[in-house]
């Protein structure tokens, strides 16, 4: 397996897969890299070269105790993309990992990134505050928070519901696909899991987002029950400069993985990424 070395010492695992203009992938939480295979596959057999890691804590990266925040997930991408040394990358972040992709450019600029596409993603801030009254609630990430120490297998196994939509009336989504966020959920360690919601609810990434100078795609479902679209996209899509803001009527968060929404987002991924 291949590994970049984090600052702290942490061994972050990731993928490397074809050849061409790489293609970057950040997951959501609390997943892996697993969760973009289907992405992967579509990028490097159509002339890319397609990147994803496991975030420290969970898969195959190492556990630290420490470093579960936004400021260390952006130098573990950065770890990765040096060590690979990728220059003219687009960079893809769900969820959380649009949050680490958000504050990755925020730190370190676009000297290496031509494009950006955040899907589902956090930024600016998903915590209610005075100055962010469209946010959820702090009770809404304690209640989070107290299912990942108490039972936390079950209560994965039910956050597969509002994640792909399967409470809807006429899902298509299997059983196979709820297994499958169990199973990537249980590698990640309680510490990383734990720590990681107050890392994607309270980090504001406002002024990170006014630093993108590149092409950027904002993709975010309308039925989003996890990152509700108007306290995320809708205020992103107004910071980024270069953006273009799509809506998908109907699709949840985990959109990508949603039979009826999954091969409109992989055109729309694959037409930004050879526009």
């Amino acid at each position: 397996m291949a590994f970049a070395t984090a600052e702290d010492g942490t061994q972050i695992y990731f993928k490397d897969w074809g050849s061409g203009q790489p293609v970057v992938f950040s997951h959501g939480w609390p997943l892996t890299a697993d969760a973009w295979d289907p992405q992967l596959m579509l990028m490097a057999d159509n002339g890319f070269r397609a990147v994803a890691h496991d975030r420290r804590g969970g898969g195959r990266s190492g556990q630290p105790w420490k470093g579960n925040d936004l400021d260390t997930y952006a130098e573990d991408l950065a770890s990765v993309i040096e060590a690979l040394d990728l220059r003219n990358l687009i960079l893809v972040g769900h969820s959380t990992g649009g949050g680490e992709v958000t504050r990755y450019i925020g730190r370190h600029g676009t000297g290496r990134v031509a494009k950006a596409v955040l899907l589902g993603a956090i930024p600016p801030l998903m915590l209610k505050t005075d100055a962010n009254p469209e946010g959820l609630p702090i009770e809404v990430f304690d209640e989070i928070r107290k299912g990942v120490l108490t039972d936390r297998s079950q209560f994965y196994k039910d956050l597969s519901a509002p994640f792909y939509g399967a409470n809807r009336e006429g899902t298509t989504v299997s059983q196979g696909t709820r297994d499958e966020f169990w199973l990537w959920s249980m590698t990640v360690g309680i510490k990383a899991a734990y720590d990681c919601v107050k890392a994607f609810s309270e980090t504001d990434l406002t002024e990170d987002l006014k630093t993108f100078d590149i092409p950027t795609l904002i993709i975010h479902g309308d039925d989003d029950q996890i990152v509700p679209i108007v306290a995320s996209a809708q205020k992103s899509s107004q910071l980024v400069k270069d953006v273009t803001f799509t809506v998908y009527s109907g699709a949840p968060h985990g959109l990508s993985m949603v039979p009826e929404f999954a091969e409109r987002f992989n055109a729309d991924l694959l037409a930004f990424a050879r526009g």
